[in-house]
């Protein structure tokens, strides 16, 4: 028997009031160790539960489903995997931590499934529970890093509303800053479209873009999407802000010849040069005609316009990408950056793509980084720019400011946390 939490000199985590803990387990001495040592983290909302269907049940009759939930992947009535699936069915928002006697690439490999769920993972602990690893995992929670979700559940929508929502303006933008590793420096922000839905809430554009890509209406959705970030663009620009505004389109944009001309015209209209203006193209599908979509690539290049592959590594021809079309920028894929301190398999293939970026004279940007791990590793790594929920999330704009003077405050307190750490001792 371990010693108790307290003679491990365990002290109370940071919001341990306000955090509410769901423990699912099937076993009833996982089950009170668990929620002992909870308890003797300062963590007093514990609920515990040796059956998932039971646990779901009490979820779905509960007003404030627990913020985090230590989840047992092996269990007789529905093991773990099954469980995840049944959170995301009912949109769960909250913050999960995977425990398990499975061999580690096991734990990995489920911890990847929790993030293609949108559910946002801490980490995964190796029975038994260790007290210290516990409060480790639960130090670093908060709830700032929730990942955003509609505000109810709801399928994929179909063509007529969508339609609908672009004719009576229900599109909007967010926008997420990108900063300068070396700096902390805000350097540009990337416009994100989201559907405010006067019924469903904010919906978020995993549940619409295919839509508007199948029914012919990507076009319309992108022009809407560059002609708000470029008003906005040209707003931060008379504020004083000269930021790189980024804007994702589709393959089936670059299909269409007339996309340069497009783009041109809104960014003389608003007075923003072409070069503050980065498109990014990910390449989430065949391109029906290569030879149509380098013509528009190059030709918006050519234009001053610059050009950044999105999400890389996750593609089937990236490498050919690179070869073919003249990006100026690389954004490594937050699945290779996050937890990329910790994990020797992620930090072979972050190393990989920033070296065969920096090689190419391209500037790097580090996707995902989440928690303050991320932010000092992509640091050391030399690369350039970062994004992820660490800086910020999306935002609106008018939150840009407001988020920069918090950003700013953080930035100038580390420093000098910094600078009294590397005095030396009296």
């Amino acid at each position: 028997m371990r010693a108790n939490p307290k003679e491990e000199g365990l002290k109370p985590v940071r919001n341990a009031t306000a955090i509410k803990v769901l423990v699912l387990d099937d076993e009833p001495f996982m089950l009170a160790l668990a929620e002992r040592i909870l308890k003797q983290l300062g963590i007093t909302q514990v609920s515990t539960f040796d059956s998932a269907y039971q646990a779901l049940y009490e979820m779905d009759q509960s007003e404030h489903p627990p913020d985090l939930i230590l989840l047992d992947l092996n269990m007789p009535d529905m093991d773990g995997v099954e469980f995840l699936r049944q959170l995301n069915e009912r949109r769960y928002d909250g913050t999960l931590i995977l425990v398990s006697g499975e061999e580690e690439k096991v734990l990995q490999s489920v911890e990847k499934l929790v993030r293609a769920h949108r559910i946002t993972s801490l980490g995964h602990l190796q029975k038994p529970i260790q007290p210290a690893a516990l409060s480790a995992l639960i130090e670093r929670w908060s709830p700032a890093i929730r990942v955003d979700r509609p505000q109810m559940a709801r399928s994929a929508c179909g063509a007529e509303e969508l339609r609908g929502a672009i004719e009576h303006g229900e599109l909007i933008n967010h926008y997420q800053p990108t900063v300068s590793l070396a700096t902390g420096e805000l350097v540009g922000v990337e416009a994100l479209v989201r559907w405010r839905d006067p019924t469903a809430g904010l919906v978020f554009p995993d549940q619409f873009i295919g839509v508007a890509e199948t029914h012919g209406l990507i076009d319309e959705l992108t022009q809407i999407v560059l002609a708000a970030g470029l008003e906005q663009a040209s707003v931060w620009r008379k504020a004083g802000f000269a930021l790189q505004l980024s804007v994702n389109v589709s393959m089936q944009n670059l299909s269409s010849l007339n996309f340069p001309d497009t783009v041109t015209t809104l960014a003389i209209a608003n007075g923003v040069a072409p070069e503050k203006v980065t498109i990014e193209v990910t390449e989430s599908r065949l391109i029906a005609n290569l030879t149509t979509a380098l013509e528009v690539l190059n030709r918006l290049r050519l234009k001053r316009f610059r050009l950044s592959i999105d999400d890389f590594g996750t593609g089937h021809s990236s490498l050919a990408q690179l070869r073919d079309i003249p990006f100026d920028e690389l954004k490594i894929d937050r699945s290779f950056v996050h937890r990329a301190s910790t994990d020797a398999k992620l930090r072979a293939i972050y190393g990989a793509s920033l070296s065969l970026g920096q090689q190419l004279h391209m500037k790097v940007v580090a996707e995902g980084v989440e928690n303050r791990a991320d932010w000092d590793f992509a640091r050391r790594s030399g690369c350039d720019f970062a994004q992820g929920y660490f800086i910020a999330k999306p935002m609106p704009a008018r939150d840009l400011v407001r988020w920069l003077a918090d950003w700013e405050k953080r930035l100038s307190e580390e420093n000098t946390l910094l600078v009294m750490e590397r005095l030396p001792t009296p």
